[in-house]
């Protein structure tokens, strides 16, 4: 199980018809009773922002902070279609309350596929009652399957918390970039926690784990992240604790979004130390992990230090190449920012060959630092991307 680990939910997953493939493209996650409970978002910066992020944003604004499920399409982004599709979100959720029981606006909704498109609302309307017949506590894998698009596999989590759990599934291998990592995410708990603390624990988690990844620059139209607070567990969560079990749960789901890049062949866990101030390093390390020249080179296998050097450089941030040291899973290559030989490169060449590999770049200036999660880029990512058919 994953979303519905925690106590008080169900979900499921079907195949509707959005999809010409006849895969599996409605998926949704509710309360077992259809009650509305405590809940949160953290939603896409892009001002182009998608129509069902302007519905689910304006529901938990109306309800103060309270869903009883979220309804979730994949196959069909939904954005640039305006008013149309605002109104097929909302239809989207009348439809589902109207069967579960609760308020329409009791209900987010969330979807993702190719912008600028009409949404087939018949064809989505037609399959709501099969998912909601579809929806069990074991249901979680299949909600987490119908929301993939490019994914090659289906990204799930739980994590235990002290007398609650936190549950999660996500969807997402591409257009993934501070901040919000096309992603979505429903994650569940059954803690015992108001609206106001949820909402800032999921901010605290979001901005360590989603907001720390970045496969192409890109933000999309349609990133969502959700909460779902039960209850059931009977155990009131601290906002730390809390904030922690939020943190792991999306950390782990942002790594195999990662791992899952569109084309990828390695994971880059890139961190920069020694800044003058956490800003200047989290900057600096957005910049060398958005930057083509330097993921081409990772892909190559190649430790070329120089384009790293430079992109720190560039980054408008308090800088001296005279400071700099650069470091592939841990082995020196460059120090004082010039260059530094390894006495065995065997052992370089096969942190090069690996499908994880750490990087840490130490500015030498001061205590800031900050990390991202990113990825190589290949050849394979241009052809998945070329062409939207």
């Amino acid at each position: 199980m994953s979303v519905t680990a925690p106590r008080g939910f169900v979900a499921g997953g079907v195949a509707c018809g959005i999809k010409a493939s006849g895969a599996a493209d409605l998926s949704l996650v509710a309360t077992e009773d259809g009650g509305a409970v405590a809940a949160a978002g953290v939603f896409t910066t892009n001002l182009a922002a998608a129509a069902p992020v302007q519905v689910s944003r304006r529901h938990l604004e109306m309800t103060g902070g309270r869903s009883a499920a979220v309804i979730l399409n994949s196959g069909n982004a939904n954005a640039a279609t305006g008013a149309a599709g605002r109104a097929d979100a909302e239809r989207t959720c009348r439809e589902t309350a109207e069967r579960l029981g609760c308020a329409t606006e009791a209900v987010l909704v969330c979807s993702t596929g190719l912008i600028g498109i009409p949404l087939p609302i018949d064809v989505l309307a037609a399959g709501i009652p099969a998912v909601l017949a579809d929806r069990s506590p074991d249901g979680g894998s299949r909600a987490a399957a119908a929301i993939m698009t490019t994914d090659t596999f289906a990204k799930q989590t739980v994590v235990p918390g002290p007398g609650f759990a936190v549950g999660g599934m996500a969807k997402g291998a591409a257009m993934l970039a501070p901040d919000m990592a096309t992603m979505l995410a429903v994650l569940t708990t059954d803690a015992v926690v108001e609206p106001a603390l949820l909402r800032r624990a999921l901010a605290g988690a979001v901005g360590r784990s989603f907001n720390e990844l970045t496969v192409d620059g890109a933000t999309s139209t349609n990133d969502t992240v959700v909460v779902l607070a039960s209850g059931r567990s009977g155990t009131a969560a601290g906002e730390h604790e809390l904030t922690e079990a939020l943190w792991e749960a999306c950390a782990d789901l942002a790594g195999q979004m990662a791992a899952d890049a569109e084309g990828a062949t390695k994971v880059i866990r890139l961190r920069v130390t020694g800044a003058a101030n956490a800003q200047d390093a989290a900057a600096g390390a957005r910049k060398v992990a958005q930057s083509q020249l330097v993921k081409c080179s990772w892909y190559g296998q190649d430790p070329y230090w120089g384009r790293i050097v430079s992109e720190l450089g560039s980054a408008g941030i308090a800088f001296d190449i005279d400071r700099v040291r650069v470091s592939y899973g841990g082995i020196v290559v460059c120090d004082g920012g010039i260059e530094a030989r390894p006495a065995d490169t065997m052992s370089l060449d096969a942190v090069m060959g690996r499908a994880r590999i750490e990087i840490d770049a130490d500015l030498g200036l001061g205590s800031g630092e900050a990390s991202m999660l990113t990825a190589d880029l290949t050849h394979a990512y241009i052809d998945e991307n070329m062409t939207t058919s």
